[in-house]
């Protein structure tokens, strides 16, 4: 069978790199090209565009590059006629691949919709646009079926991607991380300040003014591609700066705390066992405008899927430098809150669903395709 796949972030590229694999391996004579990365290609996906050209976040930024998202909707739609796949799959990136799934409709091309838009969050008349244009939703977090059901619309929850991947992780020992990276004996607190600058100019500089609050750690800040050295350092405002690339998880396999934004990146540093602080903060009017909009209380991934919150939030306001050194002290050295942390993550690896979850994701997606043909 012939799939095509659109992923438009580096988490999308990475989750769809995995479910090719596995539909790969029911389907040995599948063809596999689409939108995406680095990972999906190398595991056999032939590339038509790499997710950095797509990446535009933030009403200002969409309207600059409003011919380009353009030219790349007209792109995307001319690919899938001229490749005419059985099933057309989708990966999280709303904005474009909701556009792109009501073409496929109306082509009559099976479109299966892989980690859903956060549409239980903001945008909830979306819901309707995806009962009408997606065959079959595959959710990742286990109040998104129950959120969907509220519409009559059924969904698959095979269960979270990211425990089972980092599960498989193999981390250097921290005696060969702290030599490739020279880091001295100290512990370690992760930084995680995001991938977009204008999300990184607003929390790294706070975060960074914590190194002179706790000699006895030492700071590493994960740089997200895209993000060059002396941009980071800008920011530290010429503190000394010790910055990791593409080592993510070997920092938080070693950390004993982290400053992390929300996202993703907050649920794996959960995922890893590292207490840690969300930080968060966006410009007033971004923000005041969100607060009208988003219908969840936590912007935390781990605290809305456990209904409460396992990790401390400050966001805007709350996000200054004497709550933010309280809530560190108390990440590192209150073994009580270390010990309350340890237990609901794992609580938390329990809600997302057992190992096999790209395995039974492919199976679902090829026996549908294989016993409900359109």
């Amino acid at each position: 069978m012939r799939y095509y796949l659109i992923a438009g972030e580096a988490s999308g590229d990475l989750h769809a790199s995995r479910l090719i694999t596995e539909l790969r391996h029911l389907d040995p004579q599948g063809t596999f090209r689409g939108w995406g990365g680095d990972l999906m290609q190398a595991s056999g996906m032939q590339l038509v565009k790499h997710y950095r050209h797509l990446a535009f976040m933030g009403f200002a930024e969409v309207i600059a590059h409003l011919p380009t998202i353009l030219k790349n909707i007209r792109l995307a739609k001319k690919e899938i006629d001229a490749f005419k796949p059985d099933a057309l799959i989708l990966v999280d990136y709303p904005g474009f691949n909701l556009r792109i799934a009501s073409y496929a409709r109306e082509r009559n091309i099976r479109v299966f919709y892989y980690i859903s838009p956060q549409i239980w969050a903001w945008k909830q008349s979306r819901v309707h646009q995806i009962k009408r244009d997606v065959d079959r939703m595959f959710v990742i977090l286990p109040f998104e079926k129950e959120f969907y059901a509220r519409f009559n619309y059924e969904v698959d929850f095979p269960g979270h991607p990211l425990p089972e991947a980092i599960a498989s992780f193999q981390p250097p020992s921290e005696s060969e991380f702290r030599q490739a990276n020279r880091l001295d004996q100290r512990r370690i607190v992760a930084v995680l300040p995001g991938s977009r600058r204008q999300e990184v100019k607003k929390v790294l500089p706070l975060m960074l003014s914590m190194q002179q609050h706790f000699p006895g750690v030492q700071f590493v800040v994960a740089a997200a591609p895209g993000l060059p050295d002396d941009f980071l350092n800008s920011l530290g405002k010429n503190q000394n700066i010790t910055i990791v690339r593409n080592q993510t998880y070997s920092l938080l396999a070693h950390s004993q705390a982290a400053l992390v934004t929300s996202g993703t990146a907050s649920l794996e540093t959960a995922l890893f066992g590292v207490p840690e602080v969300i930080c968060y903060k966006g410009s007033w009017i971004s923000y005041h405008i969100a607060r009208k909009l988003i219908k969840v209380k936590y912007i935390g991934l781990a605290n809305l899927i456990m209904d409460r919150p396992v990790i401390k939030e400050l966001i805007q306001g709350d996000f200054n430098a004497t709550n933010l050194r309280a809530e560190l002290h108390n990440l590192l050295f209150n073994q009580e809150t270390r010990q309350r942390m340890a237990s609901d993550y794992q609580a938390l690896r329990e809600k997302l669903g057992e190992t096999g979850v790209m395995q039974r994701t492919a199976r679902m997606m090829f026996d549908r395709l294989k016993n409900h043909p359109k």
